[in-house]
């Protein structure tokens, strides 16, 4: 990778930790949106442009670059081993979610019914299974990178679809944010990338808003879930109905 993509990668990861769109950035640079795309996109900006960056960012050059090369070491996806543990112990799979979901120590005792020597003790088979250092009373620094995912199914996502889902859907969507939309239609190629590039951009405001809002107390904030999915499918009712196709002789 170039020393230009590097620098840009940084800059896009550190935007996405803290939390600034690239319209908000724009603002504060007193420059278009689409000048920060495309100095984003390409690399093509100055020195002098690069140093008002990370003004905006409250950091320096060399620990833009300091925080990337830790990202690229962290961990993106646990394994298998890590992820079985985690699904056998509930309390220690919640904690798991809090923590990669910034809560704080307090946080997690004032909420949930886990006195201070049981979070310590979840704390510390986290620091075993590598997930997180901890280093007590309450110093807990996160293993998994800014883009971590859970194994496609693995045990996390298995646990998800068997317990986690069934309960999300069973519920009525009727309260004032609630929404929910089931759509379908026939797509071309192009327009199913088109879909998916909206989906990805949609996840990526989502976890801005979530970053943005942990600086907030507890009591303004709410448990929100959202699941966005999107592949190419019909109903097996109605491929049964559909007519068999007769393949087309080419001249």
């Amino acid at each position: 990778m170039s020393a230009t993509a590097i620098l840009v990668q940084a800059i896009r990861s550190e935007l996405r930790h803290r939390g600034i769109t690239y319209r908000e950035l724009a603002a504060r640079l007193g420059v278009s949106e689409p000048t920060i795309k495309r100095h984003l996109g390409k690399g093509g900006f100055t020195l002098q442009r690069l140093d008002e960056i990370c003004d905006v960012l409250g950091t320096d050059l060399e620990s833009l670059l300091r925080q990337s090369h830790a990202d690229r070491r962290a961990v993106t996806e646990l394994s298998k081993a890590q992820e079985t543990s985690l699904v056998a112990d509930p309390k220690l799979l919640l904690t798991t979610y809090l923590i990669l979901n910034n809560w704080r120590f307090g946080e997690i005792m004032a909420t949930f019914r886990i006195d201070e020597n049981e979070l310590v003790s979840l704390l510390l088979k986290l620091d075993q299974l590598k997930i997180i250092e901890y280093r007590p009373p309450q110093r807990i620094k996160k293993l998994t990178a800014r883009n971590f995912s859970w194994r496609k199914d693995g045990p996390v996502h298995r646990f998800f679809m068997s317990r986690v889902l069934p309960e999300f859907f069973g519920e009525r969507f009727d309260g004032t944010s609630d929404a929910f939309h089931f759509v379908g239609a026939t797509l071309s190629e192009g327009s199913r990338a088109r879909m998916q590039a909206a989906i990805a951009r949609l996840v990526e405001e989502f976890e801005q808003l979530a970053r943005m809002d942990a600086r907030l107390s507890l009591d303004v904030r709410d448990g929100c879930c959202a699941v966005l999915a999107f592949r190419k499918w019909e109903f097996s009712e109605f491929t049964r109905l559909r007519r068999k196709r007769v393949a087309t002789a080419r001249s």
